[in-house]
């Protein structure tokens, strides 16, 4: 189940033949009769944002917060392409208006690909009438857009989430230049509650805070970056603001975790925690220090828990700290405290390492600050996929 699993949305997934493989590269999520629905975004924060970023945000001011339906294609991303992709992006949102029979400011468009070449609008537009001929309320319509969200992922990211009578559903794209703020990625969201405006922007803005700005892959922000969710309010219920957050968090959360476990090249997923320190800010800091580390990258994939890289990268964050106090630990074997390499079951450290999933801690101090960072390791199929070749 993903989008389609909240009442009062279609999906669809088609090939659109941007993607020269002739994979599903067009996906629309749409209401339920074409009317517009509560729509909030939050997107990338790169200056060089690219056109269809552009245009959602536009049309989520024309059109007043409303929507009715996404439009995301991948294989292109429609960045780098000037006043034409613009042009483009903005053709796009018209043509499925036309075949939706819904206002051109109530369709919010995505893209995602390559950087700096045209798109190929022409393949859009044709394939639109089929994509929505193919619009449907269930579970394989809804996967099928995820799966046209792919570009080097290597499997659909969904997820849905249920509380309080209402439903959640979401599908994501993302395997790679992924940093906080945001990550490389497009996301969906529906859901069924009844929600304001304000609600449902503020619920989104903490979510991304506390999902894909903890994410980091290679500290690369994309053009592209994308997070757009849909309220129908078709289950009537009004949920309280808390458990309204509580589904956006679900929903973000898992699918940022979803987007790290398939990083290009990856072996492990690793959740670097910082804790001890003067505030949540500070371990954030030092907790992305050591994420985006290539030597600590490299020491994952090479399932070495060489502490000292470790150790490096904290000293180097910029935060103020009593080194000595600092004490680093792989799956709660503890290898370094007090200024000292604390002696260890190398069988024990050798299984944690060898694990798909990695918990690095690192304690800086005894005071109440922590963070979290998901990050991946640095393989040699992560260099194979990023060499452009054509």
């Amino acid at each position: 189940m993903s989008v389609t699993f909240p009442k009062g949305f279609r999906a669809s997934g088609t090939a659109a033949g941007i993607k020269t493989s002739g994979d599903l590269d067009l996906a629309i999520v749409a209401s339920t009769g074409d009317v517009p629905y509560v729509a909030v975004g939050t997107f990338t924060t790169n200056l060089a944002a690219a056109a269809p970023v552009l245009v959602s945000k536009r049309n989520l001011d024309l059109g007043g917060g409303r929507a009715s339906a996404v439009l995301a294609s991948s294989g292109n991303a429609n960045a780098a392409t000037g006043e034409t992709g613009f042009a483009h992006a903005l053709a796009s949102a018209a043509a499925l208006s036309v075949a939706l029979g819904c206002d051109p400011a109530n369709v919010l468009v995505c893209s995602t690909g390559l950087i700096g070449i045209a798109l190929p609008v022409e393949k859009i537009l044709e394939a639109i009438p089929r994509a929505v001929s193919n619009l449907a309320e269930d579970d394989a319509a809804g996967r099928l857009s995820a799966e046209a969200l792919m570009t080097t992922d290597t499997f659909p990211k969904v997820a849905t989430f249920e509380i309080g009578g209402a439903r959640f559903g979401g599908i994501a794209k993302g395997a790679a230049m992924i940093s906080p703020n945001m990550a490389t990625m497009l996301a969906i969201i529906t859901t069924d509650a009844v929600a304001t405006r304000s609600n449902l922007q503020s619920a989104l803005s903490e979510a991304v805070e506390q999902s894909f700005n903890r994410i980091t892959i290679d500290g690369c922000t994309s053009t592209n970056d994308s997070v757009i969710v849909l309220a129908s309010g078709a289950s009537g219920v009004e949920l309280v603001k808390r458990d309204l957050d509580a589904g956006i968090a679900a929903i973000c959360s898992s699918l940022a975790n979803q987007i790290v476990f398939d990083a290009e090249g990856s072996t492990k997923l690793v959740r670097i925690t910082v804790t001890g320190a003067v505030s949540d800010g500070d371990a954030l800091k030092i907790a992305r220090k050591v994420a985006e580390s290539s030597l600590v990258k490299c020491s994952l994939f090479g399932a070495d828990p060489y502490w000292g890289r470790v150790i490096s990268e904290v000293g180097s964050s910029g935060v103020a700290l009593d080194m000595d106090n600092v004490s680093v630990a792989y799956g709660q074997i503890v290898v370094y405290a007090n200024a000292t390499e604390n002696s260890v079951d190398r069988e024990s450290l050798a299984k944690v390492m060898a694990s798909r999933e990695i918990d690095l801690d690192i304690c800086v101090g005894d005071r109440e600050g922590r963070g979290t960072i998901v990050t991946a390791d640095l393989t040699p199929a992560y260099i194979a996929e990023n060499m452009r070749t054509s």
